[in-house]
């Protein structure tokens, strides 16, 4: 199980803070997360409907969406920052 961390809007798109997930062998990496997330539902559609913007965290260090998750312990999906 891996488990997943949604923060700010993406928290409230989703409507949860948080799960404990079995990811399919296909997801290996970010990027495929991000679409596996994405057809879960009409919270995680909305959510990722721009998953380019989407900032993850593996393990708390912030990674591109290219990077393997195997092994992952921890994903975390954060908006974009804002402000200044």
């Amino acid at each position: 199980m891996t488990k997943l961390v949604y923060f700010a809007w993406v928290r409230e798109r989703i409507g949860k803070s948080e799960e404990d997930v079995a990811l399919p062998p296909a997801v290996a990496t970010v990027e495929d997360l991000l679409l596996w997330l994405k057809a879960r539902g009409d919270g995680y559609a909305h959510a990722l409907r721009h998953p380019e913007v989407i900032r993850v965290a593996i393990n708390h260090e912030h990674v591109d969406h290219a990077v393997k998750i195997a092994g992952a312990q921890e994903i975390a999906l954060f908006p974009p920052m804002t402000g200044g």
